[in-house]
């Protein structure tokens, strides 16, 4: 009986733990990397400077709430020239559009995983996205992994339509406590 009672007053404790969380994100903690391609080619990159909050209300994760904000100007990628091309009007425009922002709308169970739509911010365009995700929140750590395509014109980023893939690959991992 004492046992029983130890473990359901361990078990409480860790699931209280999460109830009301709120989860600061950053660069510590969060990664946003991208592959953006071309017939013969590819390049990835990402953002080094990204903030935000996950709050968590209670123990459901579909209450999950996001809010992340991306310093466009932290973006990199393996060339130089690219990541200066890409902080041009042509892409993003930093000097008129330093920022893109993330806020989530709905967190849906899908199987063994998540759906999560939001409305993502970028070049002063805002544009609904659903992807999918696993999620976790365990521990105090909540833990986000999600690989999935945007495609870029969504945001009027046109320059170079049929010579560079409108579709670009998002790599986004979380994991804060």
């Amino acid at each position: 009986m004492m046992r029983f009672a130890g473990a359901t007053a361990t078990l409480v404790l860790l699931t209280s733990a999460l109830v009301g969380a709120e989860f600061a994100l950053t660069s510590k903690n969060t990664t946003i990397t991208f592959v953006g391609t071309k017939p013969g080619g590819r390049h990835e990159g990402g953002f080094k400077t990204v903030t935000g909050t996950a709050t968590l209300p209670g123990n459901d994760l579909t209450e999950l709430k996001i809010t992340l904000d991306i310093d466009v100007e932290s973006i990199y990628t393996d060339q130089p020239k690219l990541t200066a091309h890409l902080k041009s009007p042509d892409f993003f425009g930093v000097k008129s559009n330093p920022k893109a922002k993330f806020v989530s709308t709905k967190v849906e169970k899908d199987g063994a995983q998540y759906k999560i739509t939001g409305d993502l911010t970028m070049c002063g365009k805002t544009s609904a996205v659903t992807f999918p995700a696993q999620l976790a929140a365990t521990g105090g750590q909540l833990t986000l992994s999600s690989k999935f395509a945007i495609d870029r014109t969504q945001w009027g980023m046109t320059y170079g339509r049929g010579k560079v893939d409108d579709n670009v690959t998002l790599n986004v991992s979380v994991k804060a406590k």
